[in-house]
């Protein structure tokens, strides 16, 4: 049981966390009705890890999946990131090509490339060419755009009553 309680403390993971509190609770007599309602989870579940703990220990509450090798060594990876935060200006097209010929890797979903722009710090939103609160003519036009619309409803909800 103290084992247990260590790996509680200890677990980072919210699903190991989650078993291990079902199985705790299974050997402090809870009744499953009540382990259900307060983790959330199934009578399968519960009977599930308590057998997997009574058969593998902490081990058994454990997640094996690790998640796949990427494609890009920490220290390729670095290497990008290091080139990207050296450059005034960035194109994806740029990046991906920079990783193909460099390294022969090729992303399959942007997402990856994106990525790689968000650990370098760099934000990966389109711009406006300049922001319309500058020009108060702009500004002005805008308003009485609003206004007028806002004039217009109000004149048609006064004619419905």
């Amino acid at each position: 049981m103290e084992s247990l309680t260590e790996f509680i403390q200890s677990s980072r993971e919210p699903r190991e966390l989650k078993r291990a509190l079902a199985v705790q609770m299974v050997r402090q007599n809870y009744p499953y009705s009540q382990i259900k309602e307060v983790l959330k989870v199934s009578v399968g579940f519960i009977s599930t890890y308590q057998t997997k703990f009574k058969k593998e220990g902490i081990e058994g509450l454990k997640l094996k999946h690790k998640g796949s090798q990427g494609y890009l060594t920490t220290k390729q990876k670095q290497e990008i990131i290091g080139w990207l935060q050296q450059k005034n200006y960035w194109q994806l097209s740029e990046l991906q090509t920079r990783i193909e010929v460099k390294y022969d890797v090729v992303f399959a979903s942007l997402q990856s490339y994106y990525s790689l722009f968000h650990e370098a710090g760099i934000s990966w939103k389109k711009t406006q060419k300049s922001n319309p609160r500058k020009n108060p003519q702009l500004v002005e036009q805008k308003k009485q755009k609003f206004n007028f619309g806002w004039k217009r409803i109000a004149t048609k909800s006064h004619q419905v009553n």
